[in-house]
């Protein structure tokens, strides 16, 4: 059975339209993230979300650390502020990540990554809402919906149906061929 998400509350790459919807679950302190980010996003940007074919999600699952949490609140208040500038972000987290064992993600550090980014956002707003936590009952029931269906991160949904073998990029290939095939 396919599981259902609210893709219209969640960061989208691609069309909205795309036969096949991709949602991924990451901690933007979690090295293998960091390693699909890197390797994997790119060619499914270049060989299906640029194409139409796939349109790609984000939900947080703070599972690292407590910075984690601080982490998915910077994802969850750019995205509110201004849903194109996510995915810099997304980007630029990962491209700077410190070790997971460390405490890094914090306010100063998150504020002036985006900074540097020259992300389009009021950066002062940026630094209340990671304080405040003034999106925390979003990544908290993000975090809830991922206890039930996933054990580590990342981990991806095609088409609502559960994707684990993240490095295999073949693997993954053929699971959106199926998706495609099942969708048309």
């Amino acid at each position: 059975m396919a599981i259902q998400f609210d893709y219209l509350s969640l960061p989208m790459l691609g069309s909205a339209d795309a036969p096949v919807k991709i949602v991924e679950f990451g901690d933007f302190k979690c090295p293998s993230c960091r390693y699909f980010s890197e390797k994997i996003k790119p060619r499914l940007m270049q060989d299906y979300i640029d194409q139409g074919i796939v349109s790609f999600y984000f939900i947080n699952h703070t599972i690292i650390g407590p910075d984690s949490f601080a982490a998915a609140m910077a994802g969850q208040s750019i995205y509110h502020q201004n849903q194109a500038e996510f995915w810099k972000f997304y980007n630029a987290i990962y491209t700077n990540q410190g070790d997971e064992r460390v405490e890094w993600a914090k306010p100063d550090f998150l504020v002036e990554l985006a900074r540097n980014e020259k992300l389009q956002v009021d950066y002062d707003k940026l630094r209340q809402d990671i304080e405040s936590e003034a999106f925390a009952d979003e990544v908290i029931a993000q975090n809830e919906k991922a206890e039930k269906l996933i054990t580590g991160t990342p981990t991806l949904f095609i088409n609502g149906k559960k994707f684990v073998d993240f490095t295999n990029y073949a693997a993954l290939q053929s699971e959106i061929t199926k998706a495609m095939k099942s969708t048309g």
